[in-house]
């Protein structure tokens, strides 16, 4: 793809939505290093090798967008969920081989992790602008600030120069990566073994504010979740009553809900509003209001100042997006982010 060809994609989109919508330059936060470990990383890593790299990932995404916004949190997701197993290495789009079970098998994973056909679209026209350049880890990372900044978010400066893992972690995706279940303590554990805080748990974990979990994922929460056959307390009565309309106490296990149901496809801080008025739609999510006070005097900061909310949310970004990197000549450079380049 050309410079031409980008630019044409690029506006297309926008002008389907506003500027400030799509990509708001007056909430962009200047980030910085802190850790010798990624002191390799840096915004302008591509600028000489490739420097359309940007502009091609922005064009992609927001297409992805326009043909189905809930991309935007899978996507984002993804991004997640290879950080918090092994570091930012892609591992997460490795499928499964003769010598590897891919983490896309994993409880997190399975059934539900998703965007991987838009990955594929992205590093394919990256591998035609500059072949094997932009590493698939360094993809997600782009494709998560983006998908952000495409929903109404902040935008922040990446950090690029990671390599690709050769190899992935089932176990590690099944022991690493919170379930809509955990208990506060588990999932800062967690964070905390990746490197991040209580303050990065809180902002990060707003990043509920767009995207959608199935019934399966808080049926407990209506039914049965003391293990007495009663309903959690903490889940304000005629929400839960509109959430068992479609999940019910057996069946329809797939069925999806927004995590925000306020504002479900716009990035902004009714994710914390909802916890305070007992409308989390995960326990996992509710418990940052009801079990730790200091969890709950940052949900109602955030409630109240989306400005503060968006600030530490890049910051967080950031911060788990140098989680172990790769670099140097550690790892590979996947020209196809599936399988490993021996395998290609």
């Amino acid at each position: 793809m050309n410079t031409g060809m980008v630019k044409s994609m690029v506006c297309i989109v926008l002008a389907q939505f506003s500027l400030v919508a799509l990509f708001p330059l007056c909430i962009c936060y200047q980030t910085h290093q802190s850790t010798s470990s990624v002191a390799s990383l840096s915004p302008q890593f591509y600028d000489n090798s490739c420097p359309n790299a940007q502009a091609i990932v922005q064009s992609y995404v927001a297409n992805a967008y326009l043909n189905d916004p809930r991309m935007a949190a899978s996507i984002l997701r993804l991004h997640f969920h290879d950080c918090f197993v092994n570091g930012c290495d892609a591992s997460v789009l490795l499928d499964s081989s003769g010598t590897m079970e891919s983490e896309k098998r994993s409880n997190a994973n399975r059934d539900s992790a998703r965007g991987f056909e838009v990955i594929d679209e992205i590093k394919s026209a990256l591998e035609n602008e500059c072949p094997e350049t932009v590493s698939c880890a360094d993809l997600l990372a782009l494709v998560a600030r983006d998908s952000i900044v495409i929903c109404g978010g902040p935008s922040w400066e990446v950090y690029l120069g990671r390599r690709d893992a050769r190899e992935a972690s089932l176990i590690g995706s099944m022991e690493n990566i919170p379930s809509p279940e955990s208990t506060l303590q588990t999932i800062l554990s967690m964070f905390n073994f990746q490197g991040l805080d209580l303050t990065d748990l809180v902002a990060l974990l707003g990043s509920h504010t767009i995207g959608n979990s199935r019934c399966i994922g808080f049926r407990q929460r209506l039914y049965n979740h003391t293990g007495n056959n009663d309903p959690d307390q903490t889940l304000n009565q005629d929400y839960a009553s509109m959430l068992q309309q479609g999940c019910p106490i057996s069946g329809n296990d797939q069925n999806l809900f927004n995590l925000d149901y306020v504002t479900p496809t716009k990035f902004d801080n009714y994710y914390y509003k909802n916890l305070v008025n007992f409308r989390g739609l995960l326990s996992s999510d509710e418990i940052l209001f009801t079990q730790s006070i200091e969890t709950m005097e940052m949900v109602k900061f955030y409630a109240e100042n989306e400005g503060a909310f968006f600030e530490q949310f890049a910051k967080s970004m950031v911060k788990m997006g140098n989680i172990s990197p790769l670099t140097g000549t550690d790892g590979e450079i996947r020209r196809i982010c599936r399988r490993v380049n021996h395998d290609v």
